[in-house]
């Protein structure tokens, strides 16, 4: 693309794409999705999960006897989806098409059926599964929910320019109100092949990729992906996946209004004892300030707010991974955060498997990238 911009000084990411390099976008893809449309877990105590929503800043948009669905404030369908189920599990992410007929074109790519949402808003959806076995979901036709009060935006007296005369700011100590869902993290030992299927059939764009230290020549081991609007801006990243040993849930991450609301909501879960994960800081890729907790299930969700917009002109960003490269400032990266969503023992198992299976990506130079990460 001759109008894809190449200088990455002071952009977004340390350097460019080197010869040899992987491309970050594909060529002709099926369709392109527009954004997240929800996430859909399984919990066994739907009351537990839904009274940490609600301190989470999630509202619900509909309960039955086996299903919570979680909206946020702005205009859209719900964005998080808690099934009842024996045990806590992530399902799947689900996909906003363009359209009906998108949906029908990438069931038709995939061999796979269109069937008809059964939950509120309606809908049509196609079930699939990427190379490494993570499900998704692929939804066109739901209908919107009308927005909700937000936390209004703070005037703010910054670089001698004086926007508030005679009043004062006293955020409350409330809940973050979440306003929509932002991306999820998704670790899988086929990384490279997953991320080609996502990138060929749901026409996302690589915003930056992250080597190990080392091993640029072996190629990325993360990639940061967002949807392509064109030249409307769409969010750094969507979708990021990591190389790893398991295959499943890493993070989700969820707007607020501003660094103020995002505080407060740190205080407001601080007083009720919930457990604080990692932060407040600011990333490096996509520019969040963030702040991570983990529900009482243990997943990790994250409160976010001002992050990157791209539109499909910026060109793919490279850089190498550290502990230390993941926030600008604030405290350092905490093992909270760095153990992801999974338990010791079941990422002990995970890892075994892995290093087992000649088939995938992750093998012992893999590990000893991946222990270098975790300790630089």
């Amino acid at each position: 693309m001759d109008d894809v911009k190449t200088a990455h000084e002071d952009l977004h990411s340390e350097q460019g794409a080197e010869p040899g390099d992987r491309p970050g976008r594909a060529k002709n893809p099926v369709i392109k999705v527009e954004d997240l449309a929800w996430l859909e877990f399984e919990k066994p105590d739907l009351d537990a999960a839904e009274r940490f929503a609600h301190a989470f800043g999630f509202s619900t948009a509909a309960r039955t006897a086996d299903t919570v669905y979680l909206r946020g404030a702005r205009v859209g369908t719900h964005c998080v989806v808690i099934r009842k189920g024996p045990g806590s599990r992530f399902v799947a992410p689900a996909f906003r098409a363009a359209s009906r007929a998108d949906v029908n074109k990438l069931a038709a790519a995939n061999q796979a059926s269109v069937r008809e949402l059964r939950g509120p808003g309606g809908g049509v959806g196609v079930d699939l599964h990427d190379p490494s076995g993570i499900a998704l979901r692929v939804v066109a036709g739901v209908e919107e929910l009308p927005e909700l009060p937000r936390q209004a935006a703070r005037e703010f007296n910054v670089g001698g320019r004086v926007n508030r005369v005679n009043a004062t700011q006293r955020p409350p100590r409330e809940p973050a109100r979440v306003e929509r869902l932002g991306h999820v993290v998704l670790e899988t030992a086929s990384f490279q092949q997953a991320l080609d299927w996502y990138l060929d059939n749901l026409g996302l764009i690589v915003s930056d990729f992250l080597h190990w230290p080392g091993q640029r020549d072996r190629g990325p081991a993360m990639a940061f992906i967002r949807c392509d609007r064109g030249a409307t801006p769409a969010d750094h990243h969507t979708l990021a996946m990591v190389l790893g040993p398991g295959r499943h849930y890493v993070h989700s991450a969820y707007e607020v209004a501003d660094l103020d609301a995002l505080a407060a909501g740190n205080e407001y879960l601080r007083g009720r004892r919930y457990h604080h994960s990692w932060g407040i800081g600011r990333h490096i890729e996509g520019s969040q300030i963030f702040d991570y907790w983990r529900d009482p299930d243990g997943f990790l969700v994250e409160h976010f707010a001002d992050g990157d917009l791209f539109d499909n002109t910026v060109e793919t960003g490279w850089a190498q991974m550290s502990a230390s490269h993941l926030n600008q400032w604030g405290r350092p990266v905490t093992k909270s955060f760095l153990a992801g969503s999974t338990p010791p023992l079941a990422t002990i198992r995970r890892l075994v498997a892995a290093l087992a299976d000649p088939t995938n990506e992750f093998d012992l130079n893999r590990l000893y990238g991946l222990l270098k990460v975790a300790t630089s």
